[in-house]
């Protein structure tokens, strides 16, 4: 039961979140800082959970192999490459330390 209680809780609390947003003024979403933050957040999100998605292991900090594989997915992208190849360098270089690492 308490299972469905925190299912509940959980989804009352998205609904009120939401309305939040709804409910700020549009003059306050047009000034300039707001509009530079929000066009950064996602980014910032998505680095932290890349990072956290390549370098942790449950409670501990690793380096292996996934970490190999975005060091030459970030000089993909320096390099201007397209996506694909990106993601395919990432690949064939885990890949590769994975296969030479045992």
């Amino acid at each position: 039961m308490s299972v469905w209680i925190a299912i509940i809780a959980t989804a009352v609390g998205c609904y009120l979140v939401k309305l939040l947003g709804l409910l700020v003024p549009a003059n306050a979403l047009e000034r300039p800082l707001v509009r530079d933050l929000s066009a950064l957040l996602p980014v910032a999100l998505l680095a932290a959970l890349t990072a956290q998605q390549t370098f942790a292991t449950g409670q501990a900090l690793v380096l292996d192999a996934r970490g190999a594989g975005l060091a030459a997915a970030a000089v993909a992208l320096v390099l201007r490459a397209p996506f694909l190849v990106v993601v395919g360098a990432a690949v064939a270089v885990t890949a590769g330390v994975r296969a030479l690492g045992g």
